[in-house]
């Protein structure tokens, strides 16, 4: 099974143009998706709910990642620059994938200079952005379980992700020690599931960038 996700996200990068890019294994130590399916009353929708509503848009399961986000109002600044980085086809590929997409009042927050040199430079937005995605279908119930073992996962850009419980909300937790708030949770689409987060995630120190 873990082998078939990985093998399904390499196919999907590899259409998709970006194969410069290194999909992460999974743990062999991880808990099981399967064994997390039971949600917490702060984790609302689960795999079987669909018509979660993003930025006055309901999400459907029959749409992929990016049809779903390109019709929310409030993740258009991370649509338009994946088409950018030429995301798109690598997005729309079968997957799975879970992606954790920022707000248009995360990237707002970035630094002027930051997000004027991610944006400015492809191969470097490519990597930004590849951090926020992970090969397989991780639903909010899967994060706490990851949260509560204390494992990491390895993004499609190859940087590490951790998880963490904050006032009994799933956070994530980036490169740079952030504790990133997830806005929206469990939109499932038809080749994996998003969660809109409240700050955008980093590989590395934005001084070093």
């Amino acid at each position: 099974m873990k082998n078939n996700v990985i093998a399904s996200a390499i196919i999907a990068l590899l259409i998709g143009g970006t194969g410069g890019y290194i999909v992460g294994s999974m743990n062999e130590d991880s808990p099981s998706v399967e064994s997390s399916m039971t949600t917490s009353s702060n984790d609302t929708k689960t795999m079987d709910v669909d018509g979660v509503t993003v930025g006055g848009a309901k999400m459907v399961r029959t749409l992929d990642i990016v049809d779903n986000a390109a019709n929310a109002s409030n993740v258009t600044t991370v649509v338009d620059l994946v088409k950018q980085a030429g995301l798109v086809d690598t997005l729309k590929g079968s997957g799975p994938f879970t992606v954790f997409g920022p707000s248009n009042s995360a990237f707002e927050a970035v630094p002027d200079d930051v997000l004027a040199k991610v944006a400015g430079d492809n191969a470097l937005l490519n990597t930004v952005l590849t951090y926020h995605v992970l090969p397989g279908t991780y639903t909010s119930a899967d994060l706490r379980v990851l949260a509560n073992a204390g494992t990491q996962l390895t993004t499609v850009q190859g940087g590490m992700l951790s998880f963490k419980i904050i006032n009994g909300q799933v956070a994530v937790v980036d490169a740079i020690g952030q504790e990133i708030m997830i806005e929206t949770p469990d939109i499932i689409s038809s080749n994996g599931v998003t969660h809109v987060i409240k700050s955008v995630m980093l590989p590395v120190d934005p001084a070093t960038l």
